[in-house]
This record gives structure tokens, sequence and C-alpha cells, in this order.
């Protein structure tokens, strides 16, 4: 796979020059995220295929797979109650409309269907952790 580097020093100056957090580009099967992280330790990379940092720390995703994202803002748990086997594991098969997480919101518990077939390929977001609208929180192959 041939990536645009063009592309990428594009988006790095516009993430900059408008001062944005995080910017995707998304053409036919490939999809490319570029982040900026404020803090050294915060920087996270999930579902890379391919990555590369520059000194000021930004971070370029290459994504391949069905990505499941969040139809809702609010709070990601992987369990239905603490101590609880979790709705997925990386390796598992699971079935369009299956639960993969609970999202939790205004102190209610919505749960998140799959909206696919497919192996659970990458999680992306970590148990507790808050996501945002359209977030990736799994990827499927």
């Amino acid at each position: 796979m041939k990536i645009d580097k063009n592309i990428i020093k594009e988006l790095t100056e516009y993430l900059n020059e408008f001062n944005l957090s995080e910017i995707e580009y998304t053409d036919k099967d490939t999809k490319i995220k570029v982040s900026k992280s404020t803090s050294s330790n915060s920087n996270q990379v999930l579902g890379v295929a391919n990555s590369s940092s520059t000194p000021d720390q930004e971070k370029i995703k290459i994504i391949s797979g069905t990505e499941v994202k969040s139809p809702i803002i609010g709070t990601v748990y992987h369990a239905a109650e603490p101590g609880a086997k979790k709705f997925v594991e990386v390796g598992k098969r699971i079935k369009k409309g299956e639960t993969v997480m609970i999202v939790e919101a205004m102190k209610t518990m919505n749960h998140i269907p799959s909206t696919a077939d497919g192996i659970i390929k990458e999680i992306c977001v970590e148990d507790g952790q808050p996501v945002e609208f359209g977030q990736t929180i799994i990827i499927l192959e």
C-alpha cells in the first residue's frame, strides 16, 4: 500500500493552522487520521496499521477493517457490571446486533450493538474511558 505523503503533510498543516487536535481523511479503502497530543505521556495509538511520529508528537493512523463507532457521547464500559465477563475480546467472533459495549450517558446504560458480523481485530477504547459521537470503539476483520 502506497500512501501519498503530501496528504499527510497537508493534514498536518491543517491541524496546526486551525488549532485542531485531530483530523481525518477517508478515500475508498484508506483512512488517515492525524492527531496531536499535548503531553508526551498521553500519546496513544490505537487501530494502527502504520504509524510515524514527528518531534511534536503527532501520530498518523491508518485503519483497515470494519469500524464500529459510538452512536452517542458518554462513558464506555466493556462489561455489564464491574468484575463481570466482558462483552467482547480480541479474536472473538461476533454477529451483527450483538452487544459489544455499553455507553453510559446521563445515568442511562446504552447497549451498543455490532454493525456487522466479524472477528474482533482491535478494541479501541479502555473500560471507563469517555467517548465521543462517531468515535471508533472496535475494529472487526
